[in-house]
């Protein structure tokens, strides 16, 4: 997981923008239930009325409420209103939500009293056929005990027509029979009460509640349009920018791998199979790249998302957050279990995917060989080994994983069938509303679909974690060969080698390859190295470019040992052609430019006509300019061969490592070969490791290896008479009269 964090980091500006834009989602997301719930309570059942304060109330009916408030609650109501002189009625001037919700709370309970006795009164109006009463039986109470204007109609005369006189004590009586009643009352049977009256008052003053309330409902739905545009603005800006970053840490992923290796020496390549550094490179990077894009899309939002719903859950009052705990509990533990199960499988599977990889190298690079000895059915029973341990690993991952979703089905399910059973009983109980209900529902399922973000992106967060430990692997590798950390440079490069008893073994190799080796390489001479199968000559000529480090001794040019200079001048002065001819695609002259890109045309034809490789060359339509397939599979052995001579040629260095390149010539093409080397590069040190003892006969200094160490040293004619294992070599492959130039007397 820290390498994928790393990976991000360089994108943090982009990070903090994806997570803002993530906020406003989800704030928008979390709102839409709220208003859902508005339109329900509100909107619906309320006509559009969402607060106890009618907007607007008749003057008879203002006085007449006054008659049941203490004096907080009388306090609140006087300056809430403001007389309109027009309509004769009074107007609320209360414009702030946070203020109406506040007195929602403190005069719900009086508004509710006026309501019920207003009910009751118009009940027994209608049931007595009442009318007015003269106003002056008002005159009998005190002022103090009653606040009301005589003069304010027919409503407050049936109180009047029942003979009461102490009207405080009426008063007290009523709000205490009403307060029993008040406190076996849900909040929300209590606020929707006195909705019911506010509504009552509003139409009596003469507002229009049918449109009221579709105004309502209209600005509601607007919200939440705009809502789920900024919605769909967000997530469409946040996967642009995710896709961006996750594209950034895929690129920067392969170009830091790329340069990694590229600085590998042969211990470390030796260390990571070709296969497998493919697969590192191609599809491990892909993991941490997929699952960069679901972490900046899911993994921020999800907590952004549950911490909001679980906000606005406490913010319904619902009191059900229990029903929230036990849900993520039970999610959590069985995507616990799954991720216990799976994991180790995961990790099994990049290593398969590696071996598949490897076979796969194989059999298509051998596909010749395999036909020539008809293998094919050996080596596809191989590659089904391979294949169907990844399938049995990968079908294995799959059907656990496939046990997530219908699970998790069927927890969304039984979530939401038991908040619907326990909010009925709580709106049985006139404690919760519909909507709300509605809005604790959709709340709950958003909490829950936070951790599911979180357990799908647990299908691939263990492959990207195991493919992120390799490409670390990969990255916090040391090359063992770099740079000194001060290094020595080497003006006018002469092209002196010099051996000085090195020894050499590989990492972790229990005895030397080379043991004691000497000799000096000089400008102008060509120096050969024989010896059979396996005494270490291409081993030795490995050790001047550095692509291993010597053991013990030292490797110098001209004069200074190769571990102080800087790789990219020691390699520089250095042209090697390897045992086995490397062409990369693209045509002729690119690979033969390949390790001197301002190399000029008649430089490039030079250098092929030294290789003798102008021969097939211009039997070619488009020469120089005919193409090269990859790794030159559209030319023979020995073409590829000249061409690799003619790179190394074309780049002019000071010192020339044929490693065994003369081996798929004909003796007549290596012959003029070497001619045409000995004329055109004899100010330059030549390093030959041969097979064929007529390809080194003329060499100033002929090494013989045998076992690691060299055995012999000198000419052609030295040799043949003072080292044995050379006079083997050279007597099985060249007749007396070629071996002594046709003098065999005493031999």
């Amino acid at each position: 997981m820290k390498r994928i964090l790393k990976a991000i980091a360089p994108y943090w500006k982009t990070v903090i923008l994806i997570v803002a834009l993530l906020g406003l989602q989800a704030y928008c997301d979390l709102g839409l239930p709220q208003y859902t719930s508005n339109i329900i309570d509100v909107g619906i059942i309320n006509g559009g009325v969402d607060h106890v304060l009618p907007e607007e109330i008749t003057s008879s009916d203002y006085e007449f409420a006054k008659f049941f408030m203490n004096e907080e609650e009388l306090k609140i109501w006087e300056n809430s209103y403001d007389y309109d002189e027009e309509s004769s009625n009074y107007l609320l001037n209360v414009k702030s939500e946070e203020k109406l919700s506040e007195y929602d709370e403190d005069m719900a309970f009086v508004i509710m009293i006026v309501n019920a006795v207003s009910q009751e009164m118009e009940s027994s109006a209608n049931a007595a056929d009442t009318t007015a009463v003269d106003a002056n039986v008002y005159q009998t109470a005190d002022a103090s005990t009653y606040p009301m204007d005589a003069n304010q109609g027919a409503d407050a005369s049936a109180y009047a027509a029942t003979g009461v006189t102490d009207y405080s004590a009426m008063v007290s009586q009523i709000r205490e029979e009403f307060q029993k009643t008040y406190d076996t009352m849900g909040e929300s049977l209590i606020k929707t009460t006195a909705i019911t009256y506010a509504k009552a008052e509003m139409e009596k003053a003469g507002m229009d509640m049918d449109a009221y309330q579709t105004h309502y409902l209209i600005i509601a739905g607007l919200k939440m349009l705009l809502m789920a545009l900024v919605i769909a603005v967000a997530t469409i800006l946040v996967g642009y920018f995710a896709s961006r970053v996750a594209a950034g840490i895929g690129r920067d992923l392969r170009g830091q791998l790329y340069t990694t290796v590229m600085s590998f020496s042969n211990a470390e390549m030796d260390q990571f199979s070709t296969a497998s550094l493919i697969t590192r490179t191609t599809n491990d990077v892909q993991q941490i790249q997929f699952v960069a894009v679901l972490m900046l899309r899911m993994i921020l939002y999800a907590p952004i998302l549950g911490i909001g719903g679980v906000i606005r859950v406490v913010n319904t009052k619902a009191g059900m957050g229990w029903v929230i705990v036990l849900a993520v509990v039970v999610i959590l533990g069985f995507v616990g279990l799954l991720m216990a199960i799976a994991l180790p499988k995961f990790k099994a599977m990049q290593k398969l995917v590696d071996r598949v990889n490897l076979v796969s190298r194989e059999i298509l690079t051998g596909i010749p060989v395999i036909r020539a000895f008809g293998r094919e059915k050996h080596e596809e029973e191989r590659f089904d080994v391979a294949n169907i341990d990844l399938t049995k690993t990968t079908l294995f991952t799959n059907r656990t994983m496939t046990f997530m979703m219908p699970i998790m089905t069927v927890l969304m399910n039984g979530l939401s069938v038991l908040i619907v059973w326990v909010s009925a009983k709580r709106i049985d109980m006139g404690v919760m509303q519909v909507g709300t209900m509605t809005a604790f529902l959709t709340y709950a399922i958003q909490i829950v679909m936070s951790f599911l973000m979180l357990t799908g992106l647990s299908i691939m967060l263990p492959r990207s974690i195991v493919a992120a430990e390799r490409i670390d692997e990969v990255l916090v590798t040391k090359p063992s060969i770099k740079d000194a950390k001060e290094t020595k440079e080497v003006s006018d490069v002469k092209g002196v080698i010099e051996f000085d008893h090195v020894d050499f073994m590989y990492p972790n190799a229990k005895a030397n390859v080379l043991t004691d080796i000497t000799f000096t390489a000089k400008p102008g001479e060509t120096t050969a190295i024989i010896g059979s199968t396996g005494c270490g000559k291409s081993t030795l000529v490995n050790l001047i470019p550095r692509l291993y480090d010597v053991t013990k001794g030292k490797i110098s040019l001209d004069g200074v040992d190769i571990r102080d200079i800087k790789l990219h001048d020691l390699r520089d002065a250095l042209g090697v052609v390897p045992q086995k001819g490397v062409l990369f695609s693209g045509d002729i002259e690119s690979n033969i430019k390949f390790g001197r890109d301002e190399a000029s045309r008649e430089e490039v034809v030079k250098a092929a006509e030294i290789a003798q490789a102008t021969e097939f060359i211009d039997k070619k339509s488009d020469t120089y300019s005919s193409p090269i397939a990859q790794g030159g599979s559209n030319v023979s052995g020995g073409q590829k061969q000249r061409l690799s001579i003619a790179r190394a040629i074309a780049k002019q260095p000071k010192v020339y490592i044929f490693d065994d390149s003369f081996s798929a010539l004909d003796l007549k093409t290596d012959a003029k070969l070497r001619a045409e080397l000995a004329k055109n590069v004899s100010d330059a040190t030549v390093i030959i490791v041969a097979q064929r003892i007529s390809t080194i006969l003329h060499a100033d200094q002929i090494l013989v290896m045998e076992d690691g160490e060299i055995v012999g040293k000198g000419t052609h004619k030295e040799l043949l008479e003072n080292c044995e294992t050379y006079r083997q070599i050279a007597s099985s492959q060249l007749s007396k009269e070629e071996l002594y130039g046709g003098d065999n007397n005493g031999r």
